[in-house]
């Protein structure tokens, strides 16, 4: 039997079985509908009440408020109006589900319990954690060859981060920041507007992108870590700057390559585009 994950789709409606449950997009994740959750999983007659009375199970067996889980969120009735429901992301809707004692949810169940024991053997061994990785973006079509830099991009992009957190700047939003000034060296536009001419939404950009923007965005990156360490930048001015500096290396040298090829690194097309995508699916037997 499988069973198709929730996360993976990008409609205000996912299906699960012969279930549709709600979503909506807040605060940069999704929130599912805890009653659609409920109603897929369970043969109850009434979902609502179903949430109502296990709340008050789980509180008297372990102590747990399960709606402190929860968010209101807007979601569409069955008659077209919306309604402020419960909500909940992707990590408390695993814990939901671990509370719902019905044989529809114990497919989910063996399989947080599988993804446990692998988070435990990847921090014991991390390389298991990069064949995953290699798996993953194998069975969705990347080359090996690809692959091969996608990772070792990441291990760049580790590097990277890893320096901005020793020179005091620990905020994703400065993360967001400073990426951005190294992305408008290297290829003239931030990350939001590169999603936007590759026709992305909430995508990852990376995974998008061809051999050589790949190429250019580790360059970009490694010489930033180098500029940073080197010239001791500290706090956000000054990493902003070692940022476009590293980013000018490596727009510098795209530059050169276009000038020499007569072709532009920056493309408007997705990697895998015209190529099919199976969907990861959780498998149960």
């Amino acid at each position: 039997m499988s069973e198709e994950l929730p996360a993976g789709s990008q409609g205000k409606i996912i299906v699960f079985g012969s279930s549709q449950i709600r979503r909506a997009w807040v605060d940069d994740q999704w929130y599912f509908s805890v009653i659609d959750i409920v109603g897929a999983l369970t043969d109850s007659a009434s979902p609502p009440k179903y949430w109502d009375a296990m709340k008050r199970r789980e509180k008297a067996g372990s102590g747990v408020d399960l709606s402190t889980l929860c968010r209101k969120v807007a979601l569409t009735g069955a008659d077209g109006k919306t309604y402020k429901s419960d909500g909940v992301n992707t990590e408390s809707a695993f814990r939901i589900i671990q509370s719902i004692p019905s044989p529809k949810a114990e497919p989910f169940k063996r399989w947080l319990a599988e993804v446990g024991h692998q988070r435990i053997q990847e921090i014991e061994n991390p390389e298991l954690a990069q064949q995953r990785m290699r798996d993953l973006y194998k069975e969705k079509g990347y080359p090996d060859d690809w692959i091969e830099k996608r990772v070792r991009g990441i291990a760049v992009r580790d590097e990277l981060t890893g320096e901005w957190r020793k020179r005091g700047v620990q905020e994703q939003r400065d993360f967001a920041i400073l990426t951005a000034e190294i992305s408008k060296a290297t290829f003239g536009v931030t990350p939001t507007q590169y999603k936007q001419l590759k026709g992305l939404k909430r995508e990852n950009l990376c995974d998008h992108m061809t051999d050589l923007e790949l190429i250019f965005t580790m360059l970009g990156e490694a010489a930033t870590t180098e500029i940073a360490r080197n010239k001791n930048a500290q706090g956000l001015v000054a990493n902003k700057k070692a940022a476009r500096e590293g980013g000018s290396v490596a727009g510098s040298a795209r530059r050169q390559l276009e000038t020499k090829s007569g072709r532009k690194v920056i493309t408007r097309a997705n990697y895998l585009a015209e190529k099919p995508k199976p969907k990861r699916l959780l498998k149960t037997d």
